[in-house]
């Protein structure tokens, strides 16, 4: 009797997972090996500890790489609605929030671990916990894998799903890059995205925890290159909040190719400049005796008005509003409207929800996720050189690649 093909995931994240439950439902063996002593753990961090684990509005667009396209066939042949049905199947009932996220009713990251643990377990998928890899040795048509501590596996086919480094507290240090490269691959630079970034400026600690709902680009070479909207938040090392986390990933571009690069804040969006500037005058105008410090009391957040002024140039921010010159009226209006920030980099990897660059992806099947170099290697999630933006994108990625590459991986 023909002994069945058996196949070694090596990492047990989202995609290691999905891969491993997609291989053993096609009939082979299966085993994870996963560096931590226990799999899933980055999986409970994500959505605030609610676990966003897909978007209704999954598309191509929503995703980043050096070839970005890489990624419909899979996003296509494993969508945002099988995973639904997938984690249904598990137990996971599902609800819709804004912008498409999907969160478990239970509002529980713990929940979507708990069903993929327990299908790992009852469909007999073998799980070796504390087993870092540090080799993967293609030898007469199997695969050599050796670990840390010098145990050996052998299988007939190889899925690196190792993820990438950020949140290294999760166990990702970039080990899949090395083992990808040492197989003969080529890996895109990578870059810590979805991050905070970080601002030349003096006054940061004065305005840290300031929380405004407005619009933050990127700006090189003069031109706006992404922009975002929502709650932006001042912190001693220059801003955070969803619009910076979704626009950071261009920033980091950006930086990683040594260009200069800024931000743009405006912080009165809701209006156009021209209303802005007839508001602020009628206020002056109103309040003549009042200084130009309280005079704004009531328009921007109080802390917030000692440095829009130092911005603006205005150092004597006691004197009456009346003294002011149309210029540095004209002035505070920019600020407000057109605040520029000379962008330092970005936060590390361990405030970055994923990982930019990776694997390149002209070295891998888009239909199958297998390497076109080694034969039986696959690769699946972040470890690629794909990353989605905020809202469910990333663990769909880690879903659908997940899925084709066990799948692939099993005929």
């Amino acid at each position: 009797m023909k002994q069945k093909k058996h196949v070694i995931v090596v990492g047990g994240g989202a995609a290691g997972m999905v891969a491993a439950i997609s291989a053993r439902r096609s009939g082979v063996d299966v085993t994870i090996l996963e560096r931590n002593p226990r799999v899933g753990k980055k999986i409970l961090a994500t959505g605030n500890g609610r676990c966003n684990f897909t978007n209704i509005n999954t598309d191509i667009g929503y995703y980043h790489g050096s070839n970005p396209k890489f990624a419909y066939s899979a996003l296509s042949k494993f969508t945002a609605n099988d995973t639904i049905r997938f984690f249904e199947k598990l137990g996971i009932e599902h609800k819709v929030e804004d912008l498409g996220k999907v969160f478990p009713m239970s509002d529980q990251a713990s929940s979507i671990l708990d069903v993929l643990l327990y299908e790992l377990n009852e469909i007999g998928i073998n799980i070796v916990c504390d087993a870092y890899v540090k080799a993967i040795i293609p030898e007469n048509n199997e695969f050599r894998i050796e670990l840390a501590d010098d145990k050996v596996y052998r299988g007939d086919r190889v899925i690196i799903a190792t993820g990438g480094k950020a949140m290294p507290s999760s166990g990702s240090d970039g080990n899949g890059y090395d083992l990808a490269a040492k197989l003969g691959h080529n890996i895109i630079d990578i870059f810590p995205a979805l991050v905070q970034l970080m601002l030349e400026g003096p006054f940061f600690k004065r305005i840290s925890g300031v929380k405004f709902v407005g619009t933050a680009e990127i700006i090189y070479n003069r031109k706006s290159i992404v922009k975002d909207r929502g709650d932006i938040l001042f912190a001693n090392y220059g801003v955070s909040g969803p619009p910076i986390l979704q626009i950071s990933r261009k920033a980091g571009e950006l930086l990683n190719e040594g260009k200069d690069t800024h931000l743009k804040l405006t912080i009165m969006d809701m209006m156009s400049k021209e209303e802005l500037r007839k508001l602020i005058n009628k206020r002056f105008q109103i309040s003549s005796k009042k200084s130009v410090e309280f005079s704004l009391v009531g328009l921007i957040n109080k802390r917030l008005i000692p440095v829009v002024l130092m911005e603006a140039g205005i150092n004597d921010i006691k004197r009456p509003v009346a003294n002011l010159s149309a210029k540095e009226q004209e002035r505070i209006v920019d600020i407000l409207t057109d605040w520029r920030f000379k962008i330092k980099g970005t936060k590390s990897w361990p405030s970055a929800q994923v990982t930019a660059g990776g694997v390149n992806t002209e070295e891998i099947n888009q239909n199958t996720m297998e390497s076109k170099l080694v034969k039986g290697l696959f690769f699946a999630g972040e470890v690629i050189d794909i990353d989605g933006q905020c809202g469910g994108y990333n663990l769909q990625w880690a879903w659908s690649s997940g899925f084709i590459a066990g799948q692939s991986a099993a005929l």
